[in-house]
């Protein structure tokens, strides 16, 4: 009920507003890649059953939320196919595709003649797999763009936690104190630049990602004020030698584990 409530609420919210401002606006959705949904149609379906919530004829971006694990993954991608051919989305990713998976479903796709926009994986300045593991050079040779969700690590890049006062909740069990006393240099250094750009921390960590070009971050917001500060993470531009620099103190920090999804 919370899918449709929230999808609901965008709709009327789209409607409700001017005229030129829906053209702003830009809606992605995911297809939830379950058992018992079955090939090509179960796709279509979803697709169709958002935008009878959505009110809209047709959304910016669709994806698969993860890989089809269940043997699926031809029929999904296929879906996506017909999806773009019937005019219900405008462009089609994945998400936590490891690069093996990423080119096969590049290749599905462009056979007929529909182009893979974009792969959704864990990616922040102290998450940095999507380098390691050829993803993100993956996505740059072939022209997708890489979608950074998790871009302030659940917030702990954005300053506010320290070894005495860590996250409430599950949380807490990853970055715990003795996980936040590591990573102090890493926070102590954003918090510098951004006291010399007159920037908050989180949006250095998110300048950060933008400057390793060809990638969108996604960090949720909870309130108007959180909104803004997000935005301000742009119209500016770290050094080289800054990215460069946090990138250097960041991987004096060992990372937490991913989304196991996306070693499959």
């Amino acid at each position: 009920s919370g899918a449709v409530n929230s999808e609901t609420l965008l709709g009327r919210f789209i409607k409700e507003i001017k005229q030129e401002e829906q053209s702003k606006i830009v809606v992605a959705t995911k297809f939830a890649a379950l058992p018992w949904r079955f090939g090509r149609g179960s796709v279509v379906k979803a697709l169709k059953d958002s935008l009878e919530r959505l009110n809209l004829s047709s959304v910016d971006l669709y994806q698969l939320h993860w890989p089809g694990i269940w043997g699926n993954e031809g029929g999904y991608l296929d879906g996506l196919g017909d999806a773009v051919e019937q005019g219900l989305v405008k462009a089609v990713g994945v998400s936590n595709y490891k690069v093996d998976r990423l080119k096969r479903a590049h290749d599905q796709l462009k056979r007929r003649g529909v182009v893979l926009a974009s792969n959704q994986v864990n990616y922040s300045l102290i998450y940095r797999k999507p380098e390691e593991n050829s993803v993100k050079q993956a996505c740059d040779d072939l022209g997708i763009t890489l979608i950074a969700y998790s871009p302030i690590a659940q917030g702990i890049l954005s300053g506010k936690y320290t070894p005495s006062n860590p996250p409430k909740g599950p949380r807490g069990g990853i970055y715990n104190a003795e996980f936040l006393s590591k990573l102090s240099p890493v926070l102590n250094k954003l918090k510098q630049l951004g006291e010399k750009y007159g920037k908050t921390s989180t949006q250095v960590a998110l300048n950060w990602l933008v400057a390793q070009k060809n990638v969108v971050p996604i960090p949720g917001a909870k309130s108007a004020q959180q909104a803004i500060e997000i935005a301000g993470a742009l119209g500016w531009n770290l050094t080289a030698d800054e990215v460069e620099e946090l990138r250097d103190i960041a991987k004096r920090v060992s990372p937490v584990v991913g989304f196991p999804v996306e070693n499959l």
